[in-house]
């Protein structure tokens, strides 16, 4: 991993020049629960400017990064992540907690994230995301491997609302995804065992033999259905 990044930063530099300002590495990679199998590298990259002849000498760069299997860096300038801030509440809480800088000086010390629209982004993105977790039992064929698959590649994506959950209506902002997943259970009174099994799968400490893919799924739907009702009375009951 190392390796990778330090290529990135020096391929960066190489295109940008004095435009590149700021390459922040965020997600699973800094916060302990990256897994080479499942995680990407994700990267923040703020630049001088981000017009169409910026985005040109970035291509190569990008091009190289993706095929390492990576998603494209996110490019802001600083003014623009500023702006941005209000309306992306629940990933810049996350970047702006944990981080790490790869090259420039850290300015999320300084970095304020607007909190006004954060219970509503959280409340929208539980729902879109049920609705499409629906969507894609009900597209998917009934075998084993297309709806493990479902929940592969969803329980990043619910872990971290489930985090944010826990922080608009508790006050607590779990690191890991396994204290995300216990702390809805416990706020919600759901069952947390489905996330759970998927997570141990991830992380290789259980075998996809051990799982009862039908209960493991109409369980895991149950906690994303039980989590989103419940925020959503408790913030409109706020």
């Amino acid at each position: 991993m190392e390796t990778k990044l330090a290529e990135l930063v020096r391929r960066l530099r190489d295109a940008l020049h004095d435009d590149l300002k700021a390459a922040v590495l965020y997600g699973s990679a800094v916060t302990g629960d990256f897994l080479s199998k499942y995680s990407d590298l994700n990267i923040l990259c703020i630049l001088e400017r981000s017009g169409y002849v910026e985005l040109e000498r970035l291509h190569p760069v990008v091009r190289w990064w993706t095929r390492q299997g990576h998603p494209a860096p996110l490019v802001f300038t600083y003014e623009e992540l500023n702006r941005s801030a209000d309306v992306f509440a629940i990933e810049l809480v996350d970047i702006k907690l944990h981080h790490r800088m790869l090259f420039g000086d850290d300015f999320f010390d300084q970095f304020e994230v607007p909190l006004r629209l954060h219970t509503l982004q959280l409340e929208r993105e539980l729902r879109t995301n049920w609705i499409r977790l629906r969507e894609s039992i009900l597209g998917a064929p009934p075998k084993r491997k297309a709806r493990l698959a479902i929940m592969l590649s969803s329980v990043s994506t619910f872990c971290t609302l489930f985090r944010h959950a826990l922080w608009a209506l508790e006050g607590q902002m779990p690191a890991t995804k396994r204290e995300a997943v216990d702390g809805v259970a416990t706020l919600t009174g759901g069952n947390p065992a489905a996330f759970r099994a998927i997570l141990e799968l991830r992380e290789g400490k259980r075998k996809t033999s051990r799982i009862d893919i039908e209960d493991t799924l109409r369980t895991y739907l149950e906690l994303v259905e039980v989590v989103t009702n419940e925020v959503d009375r408790r913030l409109e009951s706020q």
